[in-house]
């Protein structure tokens, strides 16, 4: 069955735009509510949280419509990180979790993502039973089991102490000045109040939500204006945080980026030399690049890849019993303290290795050269397949031939924006920059 609503990691669109609508968020409600709650007994809990979107207010009561019409007890935690969702998901004995955000995208924008009540995403084939409730007329609870709805006031609390736990035990970040950029989003509260308490100087950027702004010129995706932060006032290192909290670019006390492949790099050798990377492998995407590959097989480690998506690279960690996996835009999953990417997590992580080894941040943020990557996305119209052309095809095909033995090249629809993401790596910069402007200029005459 080919999924309709749910993408690499949820339902996402324009809000009030088909599929994020209003109308729509109160049957994922209600579908959600009758897949959870399938045996119609009382009791049934879902935890709801969501990033800083304006938009969040209308799906945060319409998914509590929907839940609520089916029996669920629906508790609201407020804007919290999503990897908080999956934590208080288990902690609170939840039958499921929801996060309300589009992570990186713009305030425009919002989305869905269901975590089960084991705190880890829903799988493809959970997904396709609830879309199947989403097309037909979910029956109701009766009147006198309608669920409830609360708050809960102390979610972020209870994250920031499981996060505090997470740093090694008597270890403190005295006397080291960090720059911690929240995008204005779902960490612009409990990420400067962790870093403080673990004793860190801490210069907030990204800290002023106003409902508009999240991801703005901030956060990871932008880290410009925090490294420029970094250089004015002398900062040790800078912690950079998406939307929803889940990702993260670390920055050194130069302002140089250093993505989620040097972050894994650093955390899998650091996890071998005392014997804790599980199976000795990490786990990451076909996008990562050919240079962490290569750092891993110089120590003996392997790197198994995986289809794009966080939750893919959570799929194979659980069935392979690995214990450390990512992504290169920054999710990084470390399944022995969380289910999902955590962002902050992996700063803690990386700030502990500061303060372990006495090195600064740009001696361990540049762990491999990177093979020459390039990326480019072109934007094609909805109900199109310009892959599917003959034009597009033989043009990808030339570009493989070209490739052969000298790089790679992975061609992919986005999952969350009707965009085609062209990547290739290759030591030949000049040969890199033709094969992908080539498969670029055919998608676009297509689109």
């Amino acid at each position: 069955m080919t999924r309709k609503f749910f993408g690499t990691d949820g339902v996402r669109g324009t809000a009030n735009i088909y599929p994020m609508t209003a109308d729509m968020a109160l049957r994922i409600g209600a579908a959600a509510g009758r897949y959870f709650r399938n045996d119609g007994s009382n009791g049934h809990r879902v935890v709801i949280g969501k990033d800083t979107r304006l938009s969040g207010y209308m799906f945060e009561n319409a998914l509590t419509a929907g839940l609520t019409s089916t029996g669920m007890n629906v508790l609201l935690l407020g804007p919290v990180p999503t990897p908080a969702v999956g934590l208080l998901t288990t902690s609170m004995r939840a039958d499921v979790g929801i996060m309300i955000s589009a992570s990186h995208n713009p305030h425009h924008d919002n989305g869905i993502k269901f975590f089960g009540p084991d705190g880890f995403k829903l799988s493809d084939a959970a997904e396709e039973q609830i879309e199947a409730l989403i097309a037909s007329d979910v029956e109701p609870a009766k009147a006198a089991n309608i669920g409830r709805a609360k708050r809960i006031d102390d979610g972020r609390f209870r994250y920031a102490e499981r996060l505090k736990a997470t740093f090694p035990a008597g270890m403190r970040l005295d006397g080291l000045k960090v720059v911690v950029d929240c995008a204005n989003g779902a960490a612009y509260k409990v990420a400067p109040e962790v870093l403080w308490e673990l004793g860190a100087t801490v210069i907030k950027v990204g800290v002023d939500p106003d409902g508009f702004n999240i991801n703005d010129g901030c956060g990871s995706t932008h880290p410009e204006r925090a490294a420029q932060v970094i250089r004015d006032t002398g900062a040790d290192v800078g912690i950079c945080l998406d939307g929803d909290a889940d990702r993260v670019m670390i920055l050194d006390e130069t302002g140089a980026v250093a993505d989620g492949d040097q972050i894994m790099a650093l955390m899998a050798a650091r996890w071998a030399a005392v014997g804790r990377l599980q199976g000795d492998t990490l786990v990451a995407t076909v996008m990562s690049n050919l240079g962490l590959e290569r750092f891993l097989g110089a120590k003996g480690l392997h790197l198994k890849r995986t289809a794009v998506g966080d939750r893919y690279v959570v799929e194979a960690m659980r069935a392979g019993g690995f214990n450390l996996g990512g992504e290169q835009s920054g999710h990084i999953v470390m399944t022995d303290y969380a289910t999902t990417g955590d962002g902050l997590l992996a700063g803690l992580q990386f700030l502990a290795a500061m303060i372990d080894t006495g090195h600064k941040a740009s001696v361990l943020a540049r762990n491999f050269d990177t093979v020459p990557q390039m990326l480019k996305n072109v934007r094609f119209t909805a109900g199109t397949d310009p892959l599917a052309t003959k034009r597009v095809a033989a043009s990808i095909a030339d570009a493989e031939i070209k490739l052969n033995g000298k790089g790679r090249l992975l061609i992919r629809k986005s999952g969350t924006e009707p965009l085609i993401r062209v990547m290739a790596e290759c030591e030949d910069d000049t040969l890199l920059a033709q094969v992908v402007d080539q498969i670029i200029a055919e998608v676009a005459a297509a689109s």
